[in-house]
């Protein structure tokens, strides 16, 4: 059975998952890339996807509500998500980043990837 396999664990706790994803999430908004393992990568890469989806419709008060939500801690990349990057997808139907493999990391040999915007 495929119970419960829509996300992955990243070796950490819910909470701690939540907060890292919410600071890889809001790096990539605030300097346009984003370079750290393959897993992790493809995790931001669903939820950023998620986020763009939201701001694209405009700037009104339930889509700011909506992206607090995911990102409660950092105003300037909530302005910068909605009035930037958001307004160059809106006639876009998906697939606002891109994942680049950067090979393998030395220490511990881990699949680096780095990803950024379209």
């Amino acid at each position: 059975m495929m119970h419960q396999n829509a996300k992955k664990k990243l070796n950490c706790k819910p909470a701690h998952k939540k907060a890292l994803m919410r600071n890889q999430i809001i790096h990539l908004i605030t300097y346009g890339h984003l370079v750290t393992t393959k897993v992790r990568v493809k995790e931001v890469q669903r939820l950023t996807e998620k986020l763009v989806t939201i701001a694209r419709s405009g700037n009104d008060f339930n889509v700011r509500r909506r992206v607090m939500a995911l990102l409660p801690y950092k105003e300037e990349a909530i302005v910068k998500l909605i009035n930037e990057i958001a307004p160059r997808y809106v006639s876009r139907p998906g697939g606002y980043t891109r994942v680049i493999p950067m090979g393998r990391r030395m220490s511990d040999t881990a699949t680096v990837a780095r990803l950024e915007w379209v």
